[in-house]
């Protein structure tokens, strides 16, 4: 059961704050809401009794939060390279409500993004990621979407960079694979 003051989670919603509740006679069957005051004006009904069916839970605690941007510090996990499956699972991800793999699903779709690109469909998802991720971090850490925001985007970038840019699989590995090969002008190969 959660109070008035709350600051929840509503999974594939982000996090808000429980502004009231109130009983509602909906099709004739009177049950109460926690009305969930989101970001941007939004308000949201969830019924009491299913609440927590439905996955709504409190808000990460700021130590909670560092472990959030340690993920967002790591190497991509798998994926499918099957759009269709990659997108089942990181849904998957987001559905669960658990912000660790939100984290996740934000930090392998802007890998992604960076190096190939996504399809409208998965920036779409990563925006709508990001920008759970982003609620409860601002709420969490008590600070603006902006300042979360370019937290998170730093943090990837440097992920990036060390992971990706440099060739790097583990870490303590940067620059091992990078290139091995010198090729002249005359478009004779050298192996070096």
């Amino acid at each position: 059961m959660f109070n008035v003051g709350d600051k929840i989670v509503y999974p594939m919603h982000g996090a808000g704050t429980i502004d009231a509740i109130e009983e509602k006679d909906i099709l004739g069957e009177k049950q109460a809401y926690y009305i969930i005051k989101m970001p941007g004006e939004v308000k949201v009904m969830v019924p009491t009794a299913k609440a927590e069916e439905i996955g709504v839970r409190n808000i990460i605690s700021k130590e909670s939060a560092g472990k959030v941007f340690e993920i967002l510090e790591e190497n991509e996990t798998e994926m499918s390279n099957n759009w269709n499956k990659r997108y089942r699972d990181n849904m998957e991800k987001m559905k669960s409500g658990d912000i660790y793999e939100v984290a996740d699903v934000v930090r392998n779709l802007a890998f992604k993004q960076k190096e190939k690109g996504l399809s409208t469909g998965e920036k779409k998802m990563l925006n709508n990621a990001k920008q759970i991720l982003v609620s409860e971090l601002v709420l969490a850490e008590h600070a603006s979407a902006e300042e979360v925001e370019t937290l998170i985007d730093n943090k990837i970038t440097t992920s990036f960079e060390e992971y990706k840019v440099a060739g790097a699989t583990e870490p303590g590995e940067i620059g091992k694979d990078i290139v091995k090969k010198f090729i002249p002008f005359d478009g004779t190969e050298t192996n070096l």
